[in-house]
């Protein structure tokens, strides 16, 4: 369903872009290039400078290397578009403290914490929290949640609709399903 209508008449005067992209490499390992861009359909005007329209105010580019266990094993940020330069751009070797973490094993909160205020940027962090529902969409294109694995699948009580009582799993994975008022 899409949106509605406008309500009034309007002018796009930003934009802002997140991509992922995943890549399986030929040792196995898989990549993730992420990128999060703003841009501004006006010249705007910031301390360093008045930025033109369509010239990106940030962009942001980060890609990690990750195995199947989902431990990111390298990691290299940069930030090609900033508002600040010689200050915001300085920071991507910090973001080489993500080798060594897990992507769905409290990643969103320990990013949260290693990268708060001044230790991050701010757009950059932003970006990270997209990292882990993408790498689990990267790795989910080989595997298949089978009815005759011991293990429940991955997505299951992680999401409204994939409740372990819910409808939807009630029809498509009928051997995890627990009932309506039962939960995950």
């Amino acid at each position: 369903m899409p949106l509605p209508a406008n309500s009034a008449p309007r002018r796009r005067i930003h934009t802002r872009r997140i991509e992922l992209e995943g890549f399986l490499r030929e040792d196995g390992l898989y990549e993730l290039d992420a990128s999060l861009t703003d841009v501004k359909d006006i010249d705007y005007p910031i301390a360093s400078g008045v930025r033109p329209a369509g010239v990106p105010v940030h962009l942001m580019r980060l890609r990690i290397v990750f195995d199947t266990a989902f431990t990111i094993l390298d990691a290299v940020a940069c930030s090609d578009g900033v508002p600040y330069p010689g200050q915001c751009d300085t920071i991507g070797p910090a973001y080489r403290q993500l080798v060594g973490l897990n992507l769905v094993r409290g990643f969103r909160r320990t990013i949260g914490e290693m990268f708060a205020d001044v230790r991050g940027c701010t757009h950059m962090t932003e970006l990270l929290n997209s990292l882990p529902t993408a790498a689990i969409q990267t790795i989910a294109t080989f595997r298949r949640d089978n009815e005759d694995s011991a293990e429940k699948p991955f997505q299951l009580d992680r999401c409204h609709a994939l409740d372990t009582s819910a409808e939807a799993v009630r029809r498509y994975y009928p051997k995890w399903y627990r009932g309506p008022g039962t939960g995950g």
